[in-house]
């Protein structure tokens, strides 16, 4: 069965070659790549994907930058086969993705998404053992064994706390594709899609069996954010139009979850001292405000 790889691109060119030849040394042979070049300011780029020559890789180049929520609504125009992966730019596929994705996707019908074991990286590919990852290791699932969540049990966790590696998930084409990615939503909008799975009835397999490197770095947008506490604004306007569609569906639980968004006030809270260190007197003031609200 072959597998579309989306590959939005906008960042580190290195890390973006690491990334592309995770793929080229995939066991398994069945997998087409789409990359779509947001406009990064790299005129060597086109000539690097020319000199690939390989035919399972067509690169395409916005004129004008999109930005990320838009680049990855494009990305899915380009999707022909059952399975979808959207690539992460600076992350690596281990080499049995492919072969895992397909094995599961036979041996679990009705999952929707799929969520491999994880190892996180540095920007130097060195192992990473931040505190993010220690919260969404207490938020996983403990299973050693393929575990299935669908309804507002999925719901629930997801929105407890992200567990989540957005960029090392695979979907059926029918799920992503009916559902697309919520317009205004940058940094939460691998959240705001798993829910919309779980409101349309379809279920995320969770399969501890490790196939990727998910890449964490200080430098990425969602840090920037963070520390700036902007990526908060963001995070409230979804925890709370969440708790207003759980409700609405008589998810009572996943609603009160969404309202409290702990989690997500907890990230804002270990922030704080980061913020002020560096004077950032704005983002002081944007997480605080994440904290009461």
């Amino acid at each position: 069965m072959t597998v579309d790889i989306l590959f939005p691109f906008y960042g580190d060119v290195a890390l973006m070659k690491e990334a592309v030849l995770s793929v080229l040394r995939q066991t398994n042979r069945d997998w087409r790549m789409i990359v779509v070049d947001d406009g990064y300011p790299d005129d060597s780029i086109p000539g690097w994907f020319e000199s690939l020559g390989d035919d399972r890789v067509t690169y395409h180049r916005n004129e004008q930058n999109l930005g990320a929520n838009a680049n990855y609504r494009k990305c899915l125009t380009f999707v022909e086969n059952p399975l979808v992966q959207v690539m992460g730019a600076d992350d690596v596929m281990l080499p049995n993705y492919i072969d895992w994705l397909v094995r599961a996707a036979a041996d679990h019908p009705e999952a929707s998404v799929f969520q491999p074991g994880v190892f996180v990286i540095d920007e130097h590919g060195a192992p990473s053992e931040t505190l993010v990852e220690r919260t969404k290791g207490f938020y996983r699932p403990k299973s050693k064994e393929p575990i299935l969540l669908k309804g507002e049990d999925l719901a629930v966790s997801i929105l407890r706390g992200d567990w989540l590696y957005f960029p090392s998930l695979a979907w059926r084409a029918e799920t992503i594709l009916g559902l697309g990615f919520r317009e205004g939503y940058d940094v939460v909008q691998d959240m705001a899609l798993v829910c919309d799975v779980a409101m349309n009835g379809g279920a995320l397999l969770y399969d501890p069996k490790a196939a990727f490197l998910y890449r964490r770095h200080s430098g990425s947008d969602s840090s920037w954010r963070a520390l700036e506490g902007t990526r908060f604004d963001e995070e409230r306007r979804f925890f709370l139009e969440m708790a207003k569609e759980m409700q609405a569906l008589g998810w009572t639980k996943a609603s009160r979850v969404a309202k409290l968004h702990l989690s997500s006030r907890a990230h804002a809270a270990s922030l704080v001292p980061k913020a002020a260190l560096a004077k950032k007197w704005t983002g002081v003031k944007n997480l605080a405000r994440h904290l009461v609200s």
